[in-house]
């Protein structure tokens, strides 16, 4: 495995979990401090990156009084980021058995606590990109033990899982976020997501049409 693919392997795996952890739940100190720290980090969130309200409050009060009440706004009250919101035709969320994401993460053993991750069903945006996140990770380990067989394989259930369902309505809910977005956080945030979902697309169909030769 040469340096170049592990490089991109690893940089995706770091953006997913990036954005599936601050899609899951509000941003803490912590995380803040290594977004705004970090140059690399924080190149994502050009907007947030120049936002004067950072010269006015400290990490904690910009957290309570601008970022957690976007996030309140954005992921559990005004916006719905939940697939099935998007796709059924009358318009109402699968929180049972019968959701077709949660039938998909129960067959490859993929546990969503829902309860801990603040959501009311799997096919949640953020738990959709966890679920990116795990099989980037586990194609990587694939590609270290020059299993190219497993490796394809998860490949190809990126692709599919990308096309079947993150692509038939998470853009449609980013461009939303983006627009009633009330910090740049958040408005950087769906902008990153959205960029890189297409681009990441991009590169799985790449990679199917030259037939998952990792070195093309």
């Amino acid at each position: 495995m040469n340096n170049d693919l592990k490089q991109q392997q690893n940089a995706r795996i770091n953006i997913y979990a990036l954005i599936s952890r601050l899609m899951i739940g509000e941003v803490d100190e912590g995380l803040l401090k290594s977004i705004e720290d970090d140059q690399n980090m924080l190149s994502f969130f050009p907007t947030y990156a120049t936002w004067k309200k950072r010269e006015e409050y400290d990490r904690k009060e910009l957290i309570e009084r601008y970022l957690n009440v976007d996030f309140t706004n954005l992921f559990l009250l005004h916006l719905i980021p939940y697939e099935s919101f998007y796709t059924r035709e009358d318009q109402m969320m699968e929180t049972g058995g019968e959701n077709p994401v949660q039938a998909i993460f129960n067959a490859f053993e993929f546990k969503v606590e829902l309860d801990k991750a603040r959501v009311m069903a799997a096919d949640h945006i953020g738990i959709e990109l966890e679920f990116m996140y795990e099989l980037c990770r586990a194609e990587l380990k694939a590609l270290e033990d020059d299993d190219m067989e497993l490796a394809k394989q998860l490949s190809q259930l990126q692709y599919g899982f990308m096309k079947d369902h993150i692509l038939e309505w998470a853009p449609m809910y980013l461009l939303n976020v983006k627009n009633e977005a009330g910090t740049a956080f958040y408005y950087d945030l769906a902008d990153l997501a959205l960029e890189f979902i297409m681009s990441d697309f991009e590169y799985l169909t790449a990679l199917k049409e030259n037939e998952y030769n990792y070195n093309a």
